[in-house]
């Protein structure tokens, strides 16, 4: 293959098929959700099969057995394939924490901060590290699915692309492109992305998928007929919108501001439970109030506006890759003071990660921010950033329940509250704190514990005065997830063309594929 982008990268990886690569024709189509559900299907065929996402850029992110960091898409991702997560699934990940610089994270360990140009400086090497770790999945995996990220069609960072074109250029990757209908111009996006691949990029280009589409598929028939005729390739399914699925958001577009999460079942009792997230510029592991909301009668809403905490029974501040900005953002949009209002009546607030920070009296930031600030005052205590990361995946017991958890967070309590703790440690020493209608942890994923977040909203409950509201008993977070992959995986068998699938991920991409022309393109 040449092209202008073919000498880029000096050398290839030797191909073995049994992968392909799911891009996306924007940001939030569908390809965290695409590979999860190719995974699931393929898992359930009796295959061993990992996912991969080469670079990933998200706050959401999860620790694995190991101790190391990946995206949290990742991690569902190989729930769905049925493995543990790896650090290796997601070799690059990148964490925003200002508009112009992130924490880069290899291999699931702290590797520095980079702007978005010293982080081009790296790309070369980080080639390396990405198409090494795809090379020894792949000889340990039956199949590897790959994500981008973005769309391919950036071309101003083409010629360092290591997650899209560039990886699937080094390790001959035949790729699906994925575009989200419900955003209406789809078929403008799939064509397009196409168009303004180079020759040796298209080559790999081998068919298309449409995204949550609604109505009546026979009214696409002349849209993908043509399309398929403009350029050669086929459209291999079309994903039908599904109101069940909404578990593990991974991209920020997801978390609409002022959107309710997930798909609130009717209350048990007489009365609903509703849960104000103040919707933080740089959240982190929002994901943790998804399992608030898989509880029958609780109404989860991401909010960016004090009017909406005034009508709130419990406030959730999440936790945030920069703690002292979002603070201050806090404050600047009038949450701060609702937040302090609330917690002032008696009703119950709780912190998660760098939102228990803010609960403090004060942060010492000399990691992130650089900065010494006076924090909201609800807890008695102080909070200093270390350089080095806590990663961990503890356990403990939380209001009289068995409870497991993971940390991720730079911060670490300097003084520590004078108050009960919201956990009790196996050592007998306490973790977060639980204080009148306050409480907060540093452990991310307590929600997920069934009797725990039953217990917990019962008692914010009754402090709240909603003696209506009733919870599930049956409620499994765990089964509900398992419910969501395997409907992920019903959705690839009854509507894509998993024959033309498997013959890619066989065979690799077809030979002779036509080359699309936009005009832009120079022959």
């Amino acid at each position: 293959m040449v092209g202008k982008h073919a000498g880029t990268w000096p050398w290839c990886m030797k191909s073995d098929v049994n992968s392909l690569l799911v891009a996306g024709t924007t940001s939030d189509a569908g390809k965290s959700v695409l590979v999860a559900a190719l995974c699931r299907w393929l898992a359930r065929r009796g295959a061993r099969v990992a996912p991969f996402k080469a670079q990933n850029m998200s706050n959401n992110s999860v620790v694995t057995t190991s101790g190391g960091e990946i995206g949290r898409a990742q991690a569902v991702q190989a729930m769905a394939a049925g493995v543990e997560s790896d650090v290796r699934f997601n070799p690059v990940l990148l964490k925003p924490g200002s508009d112009r610089t992130s924490q880069v994270v290899v291999l699931g360990r702290v590797a520095g901060q980079a702007t978005a140009l010293s982080y081009r400086e790296r790309k070369a090497e980080l080639l390396h590290t990405v198409t090494a770790t795809l090379s020894e999945l792949r000889s340990e995996y039956d199949y590897v699915i790959c994500e981008g990220a973005g769309s391919p069609a950036e071309i101003n960072l083409r010629a360092q692309d290591i997650a899209n074109m560039g990886l699937a250029r080094a390790a001959e990757l035949p790729v699906l492109v994925v575009g989200d209908i419900d955003r209406g111009g789809v078929f403008a996006q799939l064509f397009g992305t196409l168009a303004l691949l180079d020759p040796a990029d298209q080559a790999l280009v081998s068919g298309f998928v449409v995204n949550k589409f609604r109505g009546e598929p026979d009214l696409l028939t002349p849209g993908l007929r043509e399309l398929a005729e403009l350029t050669g390739r086929t459209v291999h399914g079309v994903l039908p919108w599904s109101e069940e699925l909404w578990l593990d958001a991974e991209d920020s577009l997801s978390y609409v501001a002022d959107g309710v999460v997930g798909r609130p079942a009717p209350p048990v009792g007489e009365q609903w439970l509703r849960v104000a997230v103040p919707r933080l510029p740089r959240v982190s592991n929002a994901t943790d109030v998804e399992a608030l909301a898989a509880e029958p009668g609780v109404s989860v809403r991401f909010v960016t506006e004090p009017s909406r905490i005034a009508d709130a029974d419990l406030v959730v501040l999440p936790g945030s890759k920069s703690t002292v900005a979002d603070l201050d953002w806090l404050r600047r949009t009038g949450l701060a003071e609702a937040v302090l209002e609330h917690a002032a009546a008696g009703l119950p607030v709780l912190g998660i990660c760098g939102g228990f920070q803010m609960l403090g009296e004060r942060i010492v930031d000399h990691v992130e921010s650089g900065a010494e600030i006076d924090a909201l005052g609800l807890l008695d205590m102080e909070i200093e950033f270390e350089t080095a990361k806590t990663l961990g995946n503890p356990v403990g017991t939380a209001l009289g329940q068995p409870v497991s958890g993971y940390e991720i967070h730079h911060g670490r309590v300097r003084r520590p509250p004078e108050t009960e703790p919201l956990v009790l440690l196996p050592d007998g020493n306490g973790e977060g704190a639980l204080h009148g209608s306050v409480a907060g942890t540093h452990w991310h994923g307590l929600f997920e514990n069934d009797a725990f977040r039953r217990d917990f909203l019962e008692r914010a409950a009754r402090i709240a005065g909603r003696t209506g509201f009733r919870v599930a008993a049956d409620t499994s977070f765990a089964e509900l997830r398992r419910g969501q992959l395997d409907l992920l995986g019903d959705m690839v068998e009854h509507h894509l063309d998993t024959d033309a699938l498997l013959r890619l991920l066989d065979r690799g991409a077809p030979a002779g594929l036509p080359r699309v022309s936009s005009g832009l393109v120079s022959p």
